[in-house]
Formats: C-alpha cells, structure tokens, sequence
C-alpha cells in the first residue's frame, strides 16, 4: 500500500467514489467490528472466471446466473479504507493520476452531496403470490416426478423508496442488527447499488490458510433458546442435501483431509437455520487451488439452485418469472489483510432510484406445502424490511 491521508469516514468515501463515478463497496465480516471499504479506479471491472489465488486485494461481486447484463465484477482495491483507523491507503500500481485526483475529491466532497448508482436496465417484472405459489406446485410435481430432487424458488418484492434514504446510513443500521453477518454495501456505475446481511459462507481461506464452507438451510423463525428448536423432516432433508453436495465437490476434487462439524441450529437475524461447517487446513495439504477449485463447483449452491444442479437451474430459468441479477450470486473480499471472503448474496435488497427491490427464496422438496414456503420469503425478507422502517 501507498500513500496515507488523514482520518475519514466511509460517508465521505462512498460520496467522493459515487461523485467520481467509481464502483465502491464496503464490508464487515461476521462477528468483527471493523469495517472495511475498497475503491476502484480502473476503467475495466469485468473478470471471468476469478482466479482467488492470483488476484489482487479487491472485491468480487458475482451474479446468479452470468448473462450479457449480469456479469462478474471486480472492484480492485486501488482506495483502501479502515474504519478503525479512519485512513485511506491507495495502492502501489493504481494509475497515479486518478489516485491524485480521488483523493482531491476526498478533500472537498460535499457533505451535502448524497447519491448511488442505479441499475442501467429495469426490472422487467415481479413475481407475485399466485405466480410464486403455482411455480412451488409445478417443482414438487416435478420433484415427484423424480426430475429432480430438490430446486430453490425465489421471489422479489417492489416498494417505495423511502425520502429520507442513505445507503450508508442503512449500512450502518445492518452493522448494529446483523453481528452474525456479512454485511455488504456494493455500488457499481452502471450495475447499481445493492445491500445486505448474508448468513451464508461460500468460500473463505483466512490469514491463517484454513478454509471454509458451510451448509446452511431449513428455515423458521427464531425462538428465544436455540435449544428448544425443533426442525421438520422436510428441513433435515434439505439441510442433508446441501452438505452431500458439499461433500461430493470434495470427493471429485479427490480431497479427503477435511473436518466436519454440524448440523447445529444457528440463528440469522430474525431466523435460525441448520448449518454444517467443513474446514480444511492448507498448510498440511498441498493444495493451492483448493478456493479456486471448489468456487467452481460450489457456486451456485445447492441451497440457492437445487440438486441436481443441470435440471434445478434449468427449472428455475423457466418457471421464476423474474431475473434474479445478482441476488443469490456470491460476494466479498479477495486476499486482504484478513484473506478471502466470498458469502452467498442472501438478505439483501437492490437500491435503485425510486423503488427498493426485496429479495427472498426458499428450498422445495417434495413435502412442500406453497403456503409455508410463501411465508418463509416474507419472513425472510424481514431482514432487510426492518433496516428500511428506520427511515420511516
């Protein structure tokens, strides 16, 4: 790292990147305080497949599905900002004009000055009760069908953007509500701005080359004592699922020096899930590709896809009724200080213009009941509806 300048706060950084039409975004990894934010300044942010070993300190912003409007992007950490220290830290290769220029800006933005990018294309259409609820009916028929076992419907929610709307300060609201969480701001110039509290880990080696991945799935809403949870056959099943996989990534990769801990009941905000954690100690294996490899393999999951993965994803491409973009993609840091960090993109919302786009989706077997698997997406899009009623 380069250069330092003197104390600043993320508001300021989101600001001057926004104004200098840059992509920005900023984070906090679950449990920690520290809040960390990163600042483009190249002219090309695409990647194609990301190689994590290689790359540079930066971060990843992945679609479900990568298309012609939806493609994976990488924000080089050319400005690094630390909440802690309140500095900003540019790095040694970004082009030195633009550095000159970001941190005059950073000088003299104005406190005022509020704004975030919206998305390029519209939603082109929302999926409703009726339309969710027959999409649930036709996959368990295609479940007992034995045309799959399982598929992940999603839906989203259009409202209001509220007046009194900021980015960063509803990040800072997801900081105090979600400890649990990843918590992510990301805005992109014409990508858009998206937000959210993500409970699930796809793929993370930390500083001390331990990697890690979780199944996470079963849903219902928390109870005071994680103790007293008690969890239908339909979630064990799901939950099985989604580690078998797991499991089987491991076995084609021909890796079998992994610890397995789980399922225990975890709570998420205002729900509680089942999760399996799966580690692997990098400095006692040689395999270096190992986050790479399994990135390939994993993404996306079985807990946001189905199983198997061919026929899941193919049923979802005809039968959601809505683009998911990058809702359910993947997301987070790539070799920083702290190593690499990717989560699920769940718990989040779109930010655009006027409107706030919700998110939410639920795992179908075939014991699914339509009903219940309507009222987990609205008790999952609680999570994000409870940081928008702060600015009622």
């Amino acid at each position: 790292m380069g250069g330092e300048t003197p104390k600043h706060t993320l508001e300021n950084i989101f600001r001057t990147a926004v104004a200098q039409h840059k992509a920005v975004a900023a984070w906090r990894l679950p449990l920690q305080q520290e809040v960390q934010a990163c600042v483009s300044l190249q002219e090309e942010l695409v990647t194609n497949q990301p190689n994590l070993e290689q790359s540079p300190f930066g971060f990843l912003f992945c679609p479900f599905h990568s298309s012609a409007q939806e493609e994976q992007i990488f924000i080089k950490g050319d400005v690094y900002f630390n909440n802690t220290t309140g500095t900003v830290t540019t790095s040694a290769d970004a082009p030195e004009n633009e550095v000159k220029a970001f941190l005059q800006a950073l000088q003299s933005i104005n406190s005022h000055y509020s704004g975030w990018y919206s998305s390029a294309t519209d939603q082109a259409s929302y999926q409703t009760e009726t339309g969710f609820k027959n999409a649930v009916e036709k996959a368990v028929a295609a479940i007992t069908a034995e045309a799959m076992e399982k598929v992940v419907l999603s839906r989203n929610f259009s409202q209001q953007l509220p007046a009194s709307f900021s980015p960063v300060a509803a990040f800072e609201a997801m900081l105090q509500a979600y400890p649990n969480a990843f918590v992510s701001l990301v805005s992109v110039p014409g990508v858009g701005t998206w937000m959210g509290a993500s409970p699930e880990v796809l793929v993370s080696i930390n500083e001390e080359q331990i990697f890690k991945t979780v199944a996470l799935a079963g849903t219902q809403p928390a109870v005071e004592n994680v103790a007293d949870a008690i969890w239908r056959q339909k979630e064990i099943e799901e939950q099985g699922m989604v580690e078998r996989y797991i499991l089987s990534c491991f076995k084609s990769l021909r890796l079998r020096e992994y610890t397995e801990v789980g399922p225990r009941t975890v709570i998420a905000g205002n729900l509680m899930h089942l999760r399996t954690d799966f580690k692997v100690d990098l400095k006692e294996i040689d395999f270096p590709t190992l986050g790479t490899d399994m990135l390939q393999l994993l993404h996306p999951t079985s807990a946001v896809c189905g199983l198997p993965k061919a026929p899941a994803l193919q049923f979802i491409l005809d039968h959601e009724g809505y683009n998911r973009s990058y809702y359910s993609g993947y997301l987070g840091p790539v070799n920083g200080a702290e190593g690499t960090h990717l989560f699920v993109n769940l718990r989040c919302m779109q930010v655009r213009d006027h409107e706030i786009i919700l998110y939410a989706g639920a795992g179908i077997t075939a014991e699914s009941n339509p009903e219940k698997e309507w009222q987990e997406t609205q008790h999952k899009m609680q999570t994000m509806r409870r940081i928008l009623a702060k600015f009622d």
